[in-house]
């Protein structure tokens, strides 16, 4: 069972759940939230992140990426810990969970209408999404898409879908908070392609990072996470009831080291623990933004 733990990369699943709360609590600021709608979100999120962690430590070992140069963790596929058909095998499951639970989702949200039909499609969009960032033919992750995916999945969709599934509407405010999920999420992608740059590049991975180079990677991240900060406070502007609307502002703490540290870096071995900061940076104003929001509602 371990193996499939390290296989399942525990550790990328607080961005999954970050975008479902911010969405929840933005429902709730605007007296929409539903629980049910909540608990199958969050199900759903975490089902396609398994999903496409699979299928990306299948991908990489499948197009060469993952070899003995790898910066990073040792992944299940490429170790030997885990047979690629097993591997096959998880994902068909996975993808079958997500599926069903993501079905009840919409049926729970918006009953048997032309909507249903409508977020059915995006959400087979986004195992599609889940899947084909690293595995199979002409992977979009190889060609430099991953940033622009993170972006749409992890906020527009991650958030504002969220708040739509809740209130049936979406007001444009809501897309304040969407983009800085969004970007907090690229952020962190970004810092992993940083970490894997060198080997990336030599294995025909032509991330962002590739492209960019190392110190254009830098000033993107710094971009990336400013903008982030930027959306909330200005959302927090516009529609502060109290004190509380600005709780966000503690989970900026750990971001903003992470910042530093990034800016400063040399060795990508050290940008390891990073994505761990970040990732746990983002939960943490996730959470805090959402406490922040019930307690004003």
């Amino acid at each position: 069972m371990h193996r499939w733990l390290e296989a399942f990369r525990l550790r990328t699943l607080p961005l999954a759940l970050s975008g479902i709360l911010a969405g929840s609590a933005l429902a709730a600021f605007a007296h929409h939230f539903r629980g049910p709608v909540m608990a199958l979100a969050l199900l759903t999120a975490v089902l396609l992140q398994v999903l496409s962690n699979l299928a990306n430590d299948l991908g990489d070992h499948e197009h060469g990426t993952d070899n003995a140069d790898r910066v990073g963790p040792q992944r299940a596929v490429q170790s030997g810990a885990i047979p690629p058909a097993a591997m096959k095998r998880a994902m068909v499951i996975c993808g079958s969970l997500a599926l069903v639970s993501g079905i009840a989702l919409i049926v729970v949200a918006f009953g048997l209408t032309v909507r249903t039909l409508a977020f059915f499609g995006l959400g087979l969009l986004a195992m599609v999404a889940a899947v084909k960032y690293t595995y199979g033919k002409n992977p979009y992750g190889y060609a430099g898409f991953g940033d622009l995916s993170v972006l749409l999945f992890f906020g527009f969709v991650g958030v504002g879908g969220t708040y739509y599934l809740h209130a049936g509407s979406l007001p444009w405010p809501v897309l304040l908070p969407a983009a800085a999920f969004g970007l907090l999420a690229t952020g962190v992608l970004n810092t992993n392609n940083m970490r894997d740059r060198v080997n990336d590049a030599a294995s025909g991975k032509r991330t962002l990072v590739v492209r960019l180079g190392g110190e254009r990677a830098k000033s993107y991240h710094t971009m990336l996470l400013g903008i982030a900060f930027l959306s909330l406070v200005f959302f927090a502007s516009m529609t502060a009831r109290g004190g509380w609307s600005w709780l966000f502002l503690l989970g900026f703490v750990p971001i903003g080291i992470h910042a530093v540290h990034v800016q400063a870096n040399t060795d990508p071995k050290a940008l390891d623990p990073e994505l761990k900061r970040l990732a746990l940076g983002t939960l943490l104003t996730a959470v805090t933004f959402s406490i922040g929001l019930w307690l004003s509602a």
